[in-house]
């Protein structure tokens, strides 16, 4: 358990960075470059803990894989070539390989076992794992399936059209990735649009995707070709800067080549609403996906209601979000927000209780929390619980608390983010 004594200094952030690739394109571009046949070479991925996961389950499953620091060059066969575990497949931390996943073994015509560490086997599976036992699929495993270890014996799929009772991309894109190996057509219609990481990538991998507002339609038994994928800087690590710069006065940042998509900024959109001093510039699009600079200075906030909507949008935000939202001037509620409570930890429940242990007045909810605004943070020790998320958020509210912070279970940090801190020092020595 790697403790690290935080707030040795108050430095303000200045001068340019590029955060590491996005977490979530960087996993279905993995997926995808796996399941198309020829050579897919990958740049700007994120070689963090998750992402290396996905990749060594592919591996696991014959693919070739070269990847070193964060260029990935993937050799496949296709979905033909994909071949039968010896071993059970170890998926670490890792929610989103988990759900993708399911998705793909499902229709693969072989046995597959998944299992997960402490963390990732308590999350739910059965949101994914109905909709692919309504496709035809064979899942087992800890209360039939719900939760990993979870065993695989892929079938013959046929597609549905699916309504997700949670907003969940993930769950989306583990439906869609079925689909495509059914037979027939299969659609997902959303009640809110979520993250669209994996319609982009199939269309940039040479598939065909039907998109009519919030309803996404695949046909089965496609064939996928490699391609070159630019993985775009992840807004959610660069979102851990943008509210630095905002809380530590003097600070004036430029964040490089962050992707942009709509269905990720819902973070840019509230601290816009709180009065951040921001702008935003679009400087290319590849892949369906938009990407450009992010430039911030310290700004004094206002609270703001956040919900509806906006919350997938900003799901993985939120936790940074609520330690900005205990120095804005006023109250911020964040609702609509349930989907936090299922993450690598309940969110809801820790974000409260490291924020008030370190001198925030932040009050839970059924769906979100209630934040106290401008109150003044004193420090102490807090626990990331495993959660990378959580362990960034610690590591910034140090950067204005009145003493010293200890951070305990720091490594989880290298899950998204593996030079977090060294970009941080970084930014404080310019």
């Amino acid at each position: 358990m790697e403790k690290v004594q935080l707030n040795t200094t108050k430095s303000a952030l200045t001068g340019e960075i590029t955060v590491p690739g996005d977490k979530s394109i960087s996993h279905r571009a993995v997926i995808f470059g796996s399941l198309a046949k020829g050579t897919t070479t990958i740049t700007h991925f994120l070689d963090g803990e998750d992402c290396l996961t996905t990749i060594k389950a592919f591996q696991a499953m014959g693919v070739r894989v070269e990847q070193k620091e964060d260029k990935v060059v993937i050799q496949s066969d296709g979905i033909a070539g994909l071949k039968e575990p010896f071993m059970p497949i170890d998926l670490g931390n890792s929610g989103t390989t988990a759900r993708l996943l399911l998705g793909v073994l499902a229709g693969l015509p072989f046995h597959t076992t998944l299992f997960g560490d402490q963390s990732l086997t308590i999350r739910p599976m059965d949101r994914i794992r109905d909709p692919l036992l309504e496709m035809g699929a064979q899942i087992d495993g800890r209360n039939n399936g719900s939760y990993l270890p979870i065993a695989v014996r892929g079938q013959s799929l046929t597609g549905i059209t699916f309504y997700p009772p949670v907003k969940s991309a993930q769950v989306k894109s583990g439906v869609l990735l079925a689909g495509l190996l059914a037979n027939g057509e299969t659609s997902v219609i959303e009640t809110t649009k979520t993250r669209d990481h994996t319609e982009n990538m199939l269309t940039a991998f040479g598939g065909e995707i039907a998109v009519e507002g919030n309803k996404v339609t695949v046909q089965g038994k496609q064939s996928l070709t490699g391609t070159e994928i630019e993985v775009p800087g992840d807004i959610s690590s660069a979102a851990f800067f943008i509210v630095a710069a905002l809380l530590v006065p003097g600070s004036e940042l430029t964040i490089k080549n962050v992707g942009l998509n709509p269905t990720r900024t819902g973070l840019l959109d509230v601290l816009q609403e709180m009065k951040a001093d921001l702008s935003i510039t679009e400087t290319k699009r590849m892949g369906g996906e938009s990407i450009g600079d992010i430039k911030i200075k310290y700004s004094e906030l206002i609270g703001a209601d956040v919900a509806g909507d906006v919350i997938p949008r900003m799901i993985d935000e939120l936790p940074i979000l609520a330690l900005l939202a205990t120095q804005a001037k006023g109250k911020t509620v964040i609702r609509d927000a349930e989907e936090l409570r299922y993450k690598e930890t309940d969110r809801i429940a820790s974000v409260v209780n490291i924020l008030n242990t370190l001198g925030g007045k932040v009050e839970a909810t059924k769906d979100g929390m209630i934040i106290e605004g401008e109150t003044p943070l004193s420090g102490g020790q807090a626990d990331s619980d495993g959660d990378h998320r959580l362990g960034m958020m610690i590591a910034i509210a140090s950067l204005i608390c009145q003493d010293e912070v200890i951070l305990t279970n720091a490594d989880a940090i290298k899950i998204s983010y593996p030079g977090f801190f060294e970009d941080l020092a970084t930014l404080q020595s310019n």
